[in-house]
């Protein structure tokens, strides 16, 4: 998964509270629909984009990556909104890419897809062709700037070890993103990284965590990262590590449960928790079946939604969006509650919220612990207004598969 066992990781986090809200932006919708050139957009899809485009108009011009949660500082801010003030996951910025494209958008695709490429060429250490897993949102730099903040009690600049790293997913992704626009040097250079750093005996490794010269080398082996590298090797035409990744995610189905256990752990041992991506992903990769998609959202549900995993009590809704992606590809009745259920979870920007309970576990941890004796931090969502969840519900609505071939 993208990391640790399956999603990009967020670094300190609190619980929260928040009213949920819930706005119809018919007029927005109307002006972003006039200017796509096929006309008819469903609303929702057209105000989800606009959100994301009204997010690109707020930025500086050129190259530029979204931040990927809108947060709620105030007074006295929640550490979840401290670490993340700044942060633009490169994941999400590479999925609104790839959803301001299916909308017609080429032009701020564009310019998301050429941040990334510098951020790739102009890493404040790395020479390789690897991406971090987050840089600071707005302007790209040179060097590329990472998220951090301000540490009022250590009295020090922060950064965290998670961001700092280099996870195989978000870099498949930046790859997806990169191969529709055509920059295939970048995408190759990385694909390139991939296969020298992190190929395992079957499939790829997970990545990098924490901080350079030496990061730590994460073993593990995730189902859904390897759907990614999979994905966007086929685009790139690069048939033998699209294999090998393949091999990898067939190996990870579970016949007797119908579904695709999350991958495995560094000892090599299966990871029996049933996760969203890696029980969805490869149905939309061409990978899985409609049966073994339809097993996950079965076991993964709660009423018009889906948890993160089978740790989840609630529901998480850039998971409710792919799986809605998923049961429209099988004429499902369930796509449209999961629709209903994301169009009553906008904020005020437009953007999709992350949870719809103030807090919602996903059974992981943040990343391993980097001080003895120091339990790893557990990985949980929270209900803040966010990117990744947005750019999955515009292509469902607009029905675009980014991980078909």
């Amino acid at each position: 998964m993208r990391a640790k066992a399956g999603i990009h990781a967020l670094p300190v986090a609190v619980s929260v509270s928040v009213h949920s809200r819930r706005i119809f932006l018919a007029a927005a919708a109307c002006l972003f629909a006039a200017s796509v050139a096929s006309a008819k957009k469903p609303a929702l899809a057209a105000s989800l984009i606009a959100a994301i485009r009204d997010a690109m108009a707020a930025a500086p011009a050129g190259p530029v990556l979204l931040n990927s949660f809108v947060v709620e500082p105030g007074p006295s801010p929640r550490d979840f909104d401290i670490t993340q003030a700044n942060a633009a996951y490169v994941y999400d910025n590479a999925l609104a890419g790839l959803a301001l494209l299916a909308a017609g958008d080429r032009d701020n695709a564009g310019r998301i897809g050429a941040a990334l490429e510098i951020a790739q060429n102009h890493d404040r250490f790395y020479r390789d062709g690897r991406l971090r897993n987050a840089y600071q949102a707005g302007a790209m730099s040179m060097p590329a700037k990472l998220p951090g903040w301000w540490d009022a009690r250590a009295k020090r600049w922060s950064e965290d070890p998670y961001q700092a790293g280099s996870q195989t997913g978000p870099i498949a992704w930046a790859m997806l993103l990169w191969a529709a626009l055509g920059q295939t040097d970048a995408a190759n250079r990385a694909a390139d990284w991939l296969d020298d750093q992190l190929r395992a005996p079957a499939g790829y490794y997970g990545g990098f965590y924490g901080f350079e010269p030496n990061p730590l080398k994460l073993t593990w082996q995730s189902t859904e990262q390897n759907t990614d590298v999979y994905a966007a090797c086929v685009k790139l035409g690069r048939a033998e590590d699209a294999g090998h990744a393949k091999n990898f995610v067939a190996g990870m189905f579970d016949a007797a449960r119908g579904v695709f256990d999350a991958g495995c752990g560094p000892d090599g041992r299966r990871n029996l928790l049933l996760a969203a991506d890696a029980g969805t992903w490869p149905f939309l990769a061409g990978l899985g079946t409609p049966a073994s998609a339809l097993a996950a959202i079965n076991i993964l549900r709660h009423g018009g939604g889906i948890g993160f995993s089978g740790a989840s009590d609630g529901i998480w809704l850039e998971g409710t969006a792919f799986a809605r992606l998923a049961l429209q590809r099988q004429h499902n009745k369930l796509a449209k509650i999961f629709a209903a259920t994301i169009a009553a979870n906008t904020g005020p920007t437009g953007y999709v919220y992350a949870s719809v309970a103030e807090t919602l576990a996903t059974g992981l941890t943040v990343g391993p612990s980097l001080q003895p004796d120091v339990a790893p931090q557990k990985f949980n969502y929270y209900r803040r207004q966010a990117l990744a969840p947005t750019a999955w519900a515009a292509l469902a609505t607009l029905d675009i598969n980014p991980l078909a071939r």
